[in-house]
Parts: C-alpha cells; sequence; structure tokens
C-alpha cells in the first residue's frame, strides 16, 4: 500500500492523471451536447447561420457517407447555383417532413421566388421541385471529428466505448483521489 501511495503523491503523475480526467470530461460532454442537439431539437436550431444534420441514407455517395455530420449554412437563394449541395425540408410525396440533403440540378426565378430541383448523386431520379422557403442553406463543411464520433456512435459498440468506459475510467479515478485523501487525513491524525 505504501508503494502505490508513493506513485500517486507522483507530481508528474497526479499532473498526467488530472489531464486525463479533464481530458475526458471535456470529450464525453461534448459528444453528449451533440447529440442533445441534434436528438432535442429535431435540428430546429441554429448557431448563427449554421445547422449541423446527419446524413442517414445513401443517396450522396460518395460525397456524403451513411453517418457523416454536415454543417448547412443558411444562404440567400438567389446565389445558390447549380452543383450546390443544399439541405431542405421536403413537402411532397415521400419527402414530405424530411431532411433532405441533394445537390441541386436546375434552379429557375418565377413570381419572385427561386425554385429549385434537387438529386441524389447516388439517386436515378429528382426530388419534388422546392422552393426556396423550404431551404436550410448550403453544406459548407464537414467536421470530421464530429463525423468519426457519428460513426463510432452508430454502431453497435460505440456508445459503449465512447461514453460508458470513459464514465467508468472517470469514477475509478474519483474512487482513488477518495481512497487517497482519507489516507492522507488518516495518516496526519496518527502524526497529532
Amino acid at each position: 500500500m505504501q508503494k502505490v501511495k508513493m506513485i500517486w503523491n507522483n507530481p508528474i503523475l497526479k499532473f498526467l492523471l488530472g489531464f486525463m480526467k479533464i481530458m475526458v470530461w471535456v470529450v464525453v460532454i461534448l459528444v453528449v451536447l451533440v447529440i442533445a442537439i441534434q436528438r432535442l431539437f429535431n435540428n430546429q436550431v441554429s448557431l448563427g447561420s449554421y445547422r449541423m444534420f446527419t446524413v442517414v441514407t445513401g443517396s450522396m455517395l460518395p460525397e456524403y457517407q451513411i453517418y457523416d455530420v454536415i454543417i448547412v449554412k443558411e444562404q440567400n437563394p438567389s446565389i445558390i447555383e447549380k452543383g450546390d449541395d443544399v439541405a431542405y425540408l421536403g413537402k411532397k410525396d415521400d419527402y414530405n417532413g424530411k431532411i433532405i440533403t441533394h445537390r441541386v440540378i436546375n434552379k429557375r426565378y418565377e413570381n419572385g421566388k427561386y425554385y429549385f430541383t434537387t438529386q441524389g448523386i447516388a439517386n436515378n431520379a429528382a426530388d419534388p421541385e422546392i422552393e426556396e422557403s423550404q431551404l436550410y442553406g448550403t453544406v459548407v463543411y464537414k467536421p470530421y471529428i464530429l463525423t468519426w464520433f457519428s460513426h463510432v456512435l452508430n454502431n453497435s459498440y460505440g456508445l459503449y466505448f465512447l461514453i460508458i468506459v470513459p464514465i467508468a475510467f472517470l469514477i475509478f479515478l474519483e474512487i482513488l483521489d477518495y481512497i487517497n485523501h482519507k489516507e492522507s487525513e488518516l495518516e496526519n491524525e496518527e502524526e497529532k
């Protein structure tokens, strides 16, 4: 026990364990925050003019894989061009109520409004035409770290390794801190 206590009192080891604890907490909090924002607010929350979506189908392969995370920026419809990838809220047929991310293949202006025709890269047919009011914006970025977390969390072991194991590790470190603190208190009382 004395040997363990000497190792635990090593200032370098204490610093490294404290740093690891902070980093694990940061990762766990960020992962939970990203999941909460997407799931609880049903993608209706924008930060500034940006929204975050997770790709759930293979319609945009090979550009976007299933479970890729994409960042969409609100844009003035007048600057959206053919070839841009846009996210929109579907209102017709099978698309009704779904958030779709597809590529613009046609754009027209009529009666003061822009209309867009989109299609998934891997799809053979175009989507029903959409109005500018349905647009969330254009895809501007695919954050690789969030995409990695999304892919890990969406496999059978991901939640276990990304959430449960780090929390168990943090609990273990807290128990060690508590034991070390109690032993120090006992030694201080014995010295008196």
